[in-house]
């Protein structure tokens, strides 16, 4: 039995770097590209039991949106990073606990010493 929305509509903001999620029930989300790229549901992220602590991603993109089955997406984002299936269920937990979670994200990059900026600038003109 389901205990979340479905999604009924995604909308990428290249310029932002914003993904909009639309809900069964509703509510409506804007999520950033750098937030889902660092809570990838990616074993390569997740990886056994101890999360990877993903950094410099603050300018990273999505630069496409898969459809898996009518459960899922695949997000190929623009560093290459492209093995994570974000499921109806991923995409409104991630909603629904953004703000905690991305504060939880940052307390770890500051204790870590980790940082969200770009190892190299990137000047990149979306159209």
């Amino acid at each position: 039995m389901n205990t979340h929305p479905n999604v009924t509509a995604l909308k990428l903001k290249k310029k932002s770097r914003l993904l909009e999620i639309s809900f069964s029930d509703g509510s409506q989300h804007s999520l950033s590209c750098e937030f889902l790229r660092v809570h990838s549901p990616s074993a390569e992220v997740h990886g056994h039991g101890n999360p990877v602590l993903v950094t410099h991603k603050k300018e990273v993109n999505i630069k496409a949106i898969e459809p898996v089955g009518n459960y899922a997406v695949k997000l190929i984002f623009d560093d290459g990073h492209d093995t994570g299936l974000y499921s109806w269920k991923v995409l409104w937990d991630l909603a629904s606990n953004q703000p905690q979670l991305w504060e939880q994200y940052l307390a770890r990059l500051r204790a870590e010493k980790g940082s969200r900026e770009p190892l190299i600038a990137m000047n990149i003109k979306y159209s």
